[in-house]
């Protein structure tokens, strides 16, 4: 029989068994705060009173590709290795990030089973004890994309629409289509989650919504954004029905926030006004098309006129006609248009920058000892730029080796855009663009919440970050955290009789190592061949 009194229940025997992530991708802390305040989000308002909950700050810069690897494994970018979607060689060309990337083990290797979804940057499928499907930068739906692999056949037969994610570049004249085409992902989505929910022996379930972010960098119309905002609600509300049934601690956490975009700056258009950027001299086949009024823009534009998009181009066009294109062709790529061989700093990913240090890089110009000197340079050159029609500062300047210091592989600086200004990575004629395909960009503020067994309720958080969800689900689950993680335990959120606030944080050696996922097959090919693709269109910067 259970005790009369729940405060004789045997501290060790409340220790929670089970932990839930359910990831919103892009949801800003301010929008939820305010519309959860309104009573338009009330499962959002119950996270907040019977929960914990706060701002979660994401990485510099605020990225999918950074950030989901940090809350995942509880380590900043320097340690666990990703600084965008690609890695940079030393020959300026660069090669896609997948799973095998990740240099330090996630979550999902400590607590098994697991039933693990849609997380970005999890391409190919690790063999994990339990359940894998991948998300974001996922190139088709192949043996890679499941874990098993007969979970694939699964998702075929019982939901064939099923998409990794939207392009919303592709919708800039067509609103009404994409937010169609949003709701079939959405509703496929929720039904590869419900599909997944129907196994019960797992330790950690870890599921990600991407459609937020799809969703603002097209739109930002609080009306619109709200009537999706409650759909994501909704979800949140039946995950906490099932989370409840099952005694799991649930986390609702995105990588970053968002905001609207005014202006978009180009960096390497402002590395190349100041003199610090050669552009490829437009000779031979190059200067001719450049002569002609022919660039990679207009060159879509016609191909598509006649029914073929840049994803056929993508899918079907041999590699090595694409990469001959890309550098014939005029464009605006950040590498295949810059001359290195004359270049003192260029740009890379979203915001980073690095010194053409002759240590570091094939045609480096910049001797080592320089190096600090020509940062400062760009450091003020950056945080001294300001809008000719406003007079406001656009940019703020962090130092790679001051945010990355384990990694010498990092950026040598990272440029994030302020308020209403976004930074651009690509070499545009113009440093200041008008973001007109483009209503919303990436902020730091994301969102944290947590609800259920030992959490406070009403508890807010302090200074959290997105590598303290790893320590304080483990800590939370009665499991040490390893002496690796950079993140903190967050025991302001827990109840002031739990298990997890009144047990010392134990630490330990890394029990769990990264296990690489090659297995002899063409994973890693396909993806350096969807990369060469997509680097040669301009698809990805």
């Amino acid at each position: 029989m259970p005790p009369e009194n729940p405060t004789d229940i045997d501290q060790e025997a409340a220790v929670p068994e089970r932990a839930f992530v359910l990831g919103l991708d892009g949801v800003p802390w301010n929008l939820v705060e305010k519309w959860a305040d309104e009573g338009h989000l009330p499962n959002f308002a119950r996270l907040i009173e019977e929960g914990a909950s706060g701002v979660l700050e994401s990485t510099k810069p605020a990225h999918t590709a950074l950030a989901w690897p940090s809350i995942s494994t509880g380590v900043w970018p320097d340690d666990h290795g990703l600084y965008g979607f690609q890695d940079l060689n030393s020959d300026y060309t660069h090669e896609m990030n997948v799973s095998d990337n990740v240099q330090r083990p996630r979550l999902w290797d400590h607590l098994e089973p697991s039933v693990v979804a849609n997380v970005p940057m999890t391409y190919p499928a690790s063999d994990i004890d339990g359940e894998m499907v991948t998300g974001m930068m996922t190139p088709r739906l192949d043996d890679g994309f499941t874990s098993p692999t007969s979970l694939g056949d699964e998702i075929a037969a019982e939901i064939p629409d099923y998409e990794i994610g939207l392009d919303w570049g592709e919708y800039a004249d067509r609103e009404g289509q994409f937010v169609a085409d949003l709701e079939s992902l959405v509703d496929n989505r929720t039904a590869l989650l419900e599909k997944l929910q129907d196994r019960e022996d797992w330790r950690l379930f870890f599921f990600v919504f991407t459609a937020p972010d799809r969703l603002q960098h097209l739109i930002w119309d609080e009306e619109v954004l709200l009537e999706w905002y409650q759909v994501f609600d909704d979800v949140i509300g039946d995950v906490m029905e099932y989370a409840a049934e099952l005694d799991a601690v649930l986390n609702v956490v995105s990588d970053h926030g968002f905001g609207p975009n005014e202006t978009i700056v180009s960096a390497a258009a402002l590395l190349e006004r100041e003199g610090y950027l050669e552009r490829h001299a437009s000779s031979g086949v190059r200067g001719m098309l450049a002569e002609l009024g022919i660039d990679k823009e207009n060159v879509l534009s016609k191909l598509d006129s006649v029914g073929v998009t840049e994803q056929m181009i993508v899918d079907y066009v041999p590699q090595a006609f694409v990469n001959v294109a890309a550098l014939q062709v005029p464009g605006e790529h950040s590498l295949f248009d810059v001359d290195h061989e004359n270049t003192v700093a260029f740009t890379h990913g979203a915001g980073n920058l690095y010194v053409n240090d002759s240590a570091r890089f094939d045609a480096g110009i910049v001797d080592p000892e320089d190096v600090p000197d020509i940062k400062m340079e760009l450091r003020d050159l950056f945080e001294g730029l300001t809008d000719p029609e406003t007079g406001e500062e656009v940019f703020s300047v962090f130092d790679g080796d001051a945010i990355f210091p384990r990694d010498e592989r990092s950026p040598d600086l990272v440029i994030r855009g302020e308020g209403e200004y976004e930074v651009l990575t690509m070499l545009t004629d113009e440093v200041f663009v008008d973001a007109t395909n483009k209503a919303a960009g990436h902020h730091e503020d994301g969102v944290y919440f947590a609800w259920g067994p030992s959490v406070e309720p009403g508890a807010e958080t302090r200074d959290a970050t997105v590598v303290d969800v790893v320590p304080t689900l483990l800590h939370a689950l009665g499991e040490p955290v390893p002496e690796y993680v950079d993140g903190r335990v967050l025991e302001e959120i827990f109840d002031a009789d739990s298990a997890a606030a009144t047990r010392s944080v134990e630490t330990a050696a890394a029990t769990v190592e990264h296990e690489s996922t090659d297995d002899g097959t063409d994973d890693d090919e396909d993806m350096d061949e969807v990369e060469d693709r997509l680097r040669g269109l301009g698809y990805i910067e």
